[in-house]
């Protein structure tokens, strides 16, 4: 065996609609870790790329929203299992992407598994916390029911690489949602190598898509688009957000800023908190339904 073998070095490439194309743009960027040396070049995402990405996610909107919310648990599970196995190489992305030593990147990537499998247990429990019967006076039963919004953009956070980023995605897709998912334009390359996670695991192609490059370039035809439905700005600074909330008024978007950051922005939410359930809630729909419960005599009403 040589010793003076050449190390193969990963080419990082987008995730879209369950497939890997490079950016459309052709171009790509370098990507330092927090030290200044280069671990690889990431896509730069164009407009075009990101309009791709929403034909991709509108296209898996149907069959991933009509899937049994039972069903999108245990695919939601699937994923976590994948992560396990593959721990060793997000604790390695995850070290060089925020800085952190081995046993702080490993703390990471725990709790970023833990955060999905919590989700993937909500996907057959949120409908009976935020649905219901209503009680209503007269012959009626009036039933509420939790439905998916549409295609989400989410500007995944731009320092909490994989914790923050899982966070982020795994409520939009337990609730039935579809993503279009912007990464850390400086720390991309965990999000891209869970692109690969998902491409091998359940979930149909084009229920998560993941871009890379400058956030406000891709961001921006993602908030005018008139096929998104809403939008998550977490990845956002201040100037940004309020400049993508007036674009997505023109259909409007849903739209979820972090409460947690400061004036400038800078702050993000403490990811290692519990989240609750503010993230599953942020992009549902509640539909409600009349329904007679039939004549009402005299002893009392007949069903």
């Amino acid at each position: 065996m040589s010793d003076n073998r050449l190390s193969v070095f990963k080419t990082y490439k987008l995730y879209v609609g369950g497939k890997f194309p490079r950016s459309e743009s052709g171009r790509v960027y370098e990507v330092s870790d927090s030290k200044g040396r280069w671990l690889a070049n990431a896509p730069q995402s164009s407009r075009k790329d990101a309009r791709d990405a929403v034909v991709a996610a509108r296209k898996a909107f149907g069959g991933w929203s009509g899937a049994t919310a039972y069903n999108r648990g245990q695919v939601l599970y699937r994923v976590a299992e994948m992560l396990e196995g593959r721990k060793e190489q997000f604790v390695r992305e995850v070290a060089d992407a925020e800085g952190l030593s081995k046993s702080k990147a490993a703390a990471v990537v725990d709790a970023a598994i833990d955060r999905w499998v919590w989700y993937a247990g909500w996907t057959d429990k949120i409908g009976q916390v935020v649905g219901g019967a209503n009680p209503v006076a007269g012959p009626f039963f009036n039933l509420s029911t939790p439905e998916p919004t549409g295609v989400v953009a989410v500007l995944a956070p731009r320092k909490s690489s994989f914790l923050g980023l899982v966070s982020v995605i795994a409520p939009v897709i337990a609730t039935g949602n579809t993503a279009v998912v912007v990464a850390s334009a400086d720390a991309p390359l965990p999000a891209l190598s869970l692109g690969e996670v998902l491409a091998t695991s359940d979930v149909p192609g084009g229920v998560v898509n993941v871009l890379s490059g400058r956030t406000a370039e891709i961001a921006a035809p993602l908030a005018s688009h008139q096929d998104v439905n809403a939008i998550d700005l977490t990845g956002a600074d201040e100037a940004l957000a309020k400049e993508l909330e007036i674009a997505a008024a023109d259909n409007l978007k849903r739209v979820l800023r972090a409460r947690d950051t400061g004036a400038s922005g800078s702050a993000e939410p403490d990811w290692t908190a519990d989240p609750g359930t503010d993230r599953l809630t942020a992009f549902l729909e509640i539909k409600t339904v009349w329904h007679p419960t039939g004549a009402l005599g005299a002893s009392g009403s007949a069903y």
